[in-house]
């Protein structure tokens, strides 16, 4: 699992410029679902969706400080409960108490906070950047020594390659599962030298979409406009081209580890009994319109990648029907009960893609949904897609259609203009869904987790324990921007905003 990785930005999905060759053969060997969207384009809330096959609101998941409940029956419970053996090396962003979630082991920290520290707060508006998120990461794109996200990413694949063998050595002979999820390519774009050099500074794209004024955007994407702080600094085309470079030579960082990964599997001759799933927790918006991060339901920041790789059970494939990572539980269920799971404590939201790796797509429901609550919204907001209509409701504000078959650049808003498609869209949205009382539900819930977290000042921590230092390393209460460049060796000094 990746963390940040935009579908559009792969060779995978059609990217011409960046090199990984490992995640390509990956593909080849595989089946390859070209439509996979994230459940909430923010990580934690993107997680525990995946881990639960339940939509995000479902489960009171609004933004990266939202508590994962312990209750909450997860993949790794019903694997252990079907006498696997589940382990995680590194990153999941599981806020709270409970840091496993039905895993038996965890062999690494979080890089990332687990208590409440960066809770959204309706109540400050727009411009109110609970992890001092702005343009400073972008205009410090580029190449360096070293990251703290290379310090961290580097202990996970390690882990996720002893873990391997280790599973290989037990005696017991049990089926296993194993989760390795990297930090890469999160922002900030830098890498070192190994993998910037991969290519030619000339080759980086630069967006194809513009920036835009700030009366041609939506209303989401004018609060993300000054909830990070694009109108406090300049940023030039070499800032993005920089920012780009540092991306796609992070992915292809990621891409090593993946072959490292897989060379162990091969070498412990466990590789042609395990299915591989590759996948992101959200994408990057890489400055198309503008517009950087994650938070927002267009193509680069919610199109994520898919890819499930068992050559020897499914033929390669390409599927083109809408997928979400809610559907990846009930899926690895029925891969490791061999029939169609349904002993289900809760109802789930996802629905299994068994059929569709087997070679029968004719049963999919071809439509998703996508939430979001999270750093820079001041209300809630929701995505359908179907086919290759996507519909947002914007908060209330602003309503979008667009077709990204014929408009893949989601430049025309069709909402308004009376097509068919906008009303059956928009009764799939609003089903089981009231943006007035969720307003109130969630302003409520951010309230009491801000009252908890200034009471403790941040303690516990709550952060998963591996080495005993493991509660002061990466990224504990204070924003992650900040951090994250104080980490980077060389350290360079942040460009001063424009005021």
């Amino acid at each position: 699992m990746a963390d940040q990785m935009a579908a559009p930005a792969m060779s995978v999905y059609g990217n011409s410029i960046v090199k990984a060759p490992a995640l390509d053969k990956l593909a080849t060997e595989g089946v390859v679902f070209n439509n996979c969207y994230c459940n909430l384009p923010m990580c934690g809330p993107s997680r525990a969706s995946m881990h639960a096959g339940r939509l995000p609101f479902s489960m009171g998941m609004y933004d990266n400080a939202s508590e994962f409940a312990a209750s909450t029956p997860t993949f790794a419970h019903y694997l252990r409960n079907m006498g696997y053996r589940v382990e995680l090396s590194g990153k999941m962003h599981f806020v709270g108490p409970d840091q496993h979630h039905g895993y038996d082991k965890r062999h690494t920290t979080e890089i990332y906070p687990a208590n409440f520290a960066w809770t959204v707060d309706w109540s400050k508006g727009r411009e109110y950047r609970p992890t001092n998120l702005t343009m400073a990461p972008i205009i410090e794109s580029g190449p360096c020594v070293r990251t703290l996200q290379m310090d961290y990413d580097d202990e996970v694949g390690y882990n996720g390659v002893q873990a391997i063998y280790d599973l290989a050595r037990k005696p017991d002979n049990k089926p296993w599962a194993l989760t390795v999820s990297f930090t890469h390519p999160h922002s900030p774009f830098v890498i070192s030298k190994e993998f910037w050099d991969l290519y030619d500074h000339d080759d980086i794209d630069l967006p194809s979409v513009p920036p835009m004024d700030l009366d041609e955007m939506d209303h989401l994407s004018r609060n993300l406009h000054y909830c990070q702080g694009r109108h406090e600094f300049t940023v030039t085309d070499e800032h993005r081209r920089n920012a780009r470079h540092g991306y796609y030579g992070m992915i292809s960082y990621v891409d090593s580890k993946v072959a490292e990964l897989r060379k162990a599997l091969e070498r412990s001759g466990m590789a042609d009994d395990t299915i591989i799933i590759f996948t992101a927790d959200h994408g990057e918006m890489m400055g198309e319109r503008g517009m950087w991060y994650k938070q927002h339901f267009f193509e680069w920041a919610a199109r994520v990648p898919l890819i499930i790789h068992a050559p020897a059970k499914w033929k390669p494939a390409r599927i083109e029907q809408n997928v979400s990572l809610i559907d990846i539980m009930p899926t690895m269920l029925d891969a490791a009960a061999g029939i169609a799971f349904d002993s289900y404590v809760d109802p789930l939201d996802g629905r299994s893609l068994m059929p569709a790796l087997t070679g029968d797509t004719s049963k999919m429901s071809d439509v998703i949904i996508s939430e979001f609550a999270a750093d820079g919204s001041t209300g809630p907001s929701r995505m359908v897609k179907k086919g290759p209509w996507k519909y947002m409701d914007l908060e209330g504000i602003d309503l979008c259609l667009y077709n990204v078959s014929d408009d893949p650049m989601e430049l025309k808003n069709l909402a308004g203009m009376g097509l068919e498609i906008e009303t059956e869209l928009a009764e799939i949205c609003y089903q089981n869904w009231d943006r007035e009382s969720l307003f109130e539900t969630i302003a409520q819930d951010q309230k009491r987790r801000l009252m908890v977290h200034k009471v403790t000042a941040g303690s516990p921590t709550y952060v998963n324990i591996v080495r005993h230092d493991d509660g002061d390393r990466y990224i504990r209460n204070a924003g992650a921007a900040d951090t994250k460049a104080r980490a980077r060796l060389p350290y360079v000094e942040p460009a001063k905003p424009n005021k």
